[in-house]
């Protein structure tokens, strides 16, 4: 048993970042190999973006369920790259929305077969696996749980009724 299995639930949040990090360098090395000018941190706003020809900032972070504030820092960064630009919504001049540039559509129909076939690749990969068939699953169950009650206020109960 290695160090990670040993400690159970001690370090599952340190499992999920390892896998987290090598799943997303093994995505942006597939970026590379393909001469393909996208970091994967960008995905979710691109796919959102694939699906709407325009979407406020606020409708993104509502989505994606993330700050405002990290929305719009993203969205900065795509239009430093001229891959999205804002401009005021029409219904209501105090919200921006987000249409992807010429150049921002040209790189996500270029990147469209990565993500083909990058789903493809995971359900292979998640099949191979006697438990891993039902991962999504439960990671939604964590999350929703999670959602429900903190593990920090879990861990404080637990610590409260031992005191």
């Amino acid at each position: 048993m290695n160090f990670y299995e040993s400690l159970g639930f001690l370090v599952f949040g340190s499992r999920l970042r390892r896998l987290s990090e090598t799943f997303l360098g093994d995505v942006n090395r597939l970026y590379d190999a393909h001469d393909l000018p996208f970091d994967a941190a960008w995905f979710p706003v691109f796919y959102i973006l694939s699906r709407k020809e325009t979407v406020s900032i606020r409708d993104i972070a509502d989505e994606l369920l993330i700050s405002h504030s990290s929305v719009s820092q993203l969205i900065s960064a795509l239009q430093t790259k001229g891959l999205v630009k804002t401009t005021a919504d029409p219904n209501d001049a105090r919200r921006k929305v987000v249409a992807f540039t010429p150049k921002g559509r040209k790189l996500q129909q270029q990147i469209a077969p990565v993500w083909t076939a990058l789903s493809a690749a995971m359900v292979e990969l998640v099949n191979e696996g006697k438990h891993s068939k039902q991962l999504l699953k439960a990671v939604g169950e964590l999350e929703a749980g999670l959602s429900e009650r903190s593990l920090f206020d879990r861990v404080e109960t637990i610590m409260n009724h031992k005191a």
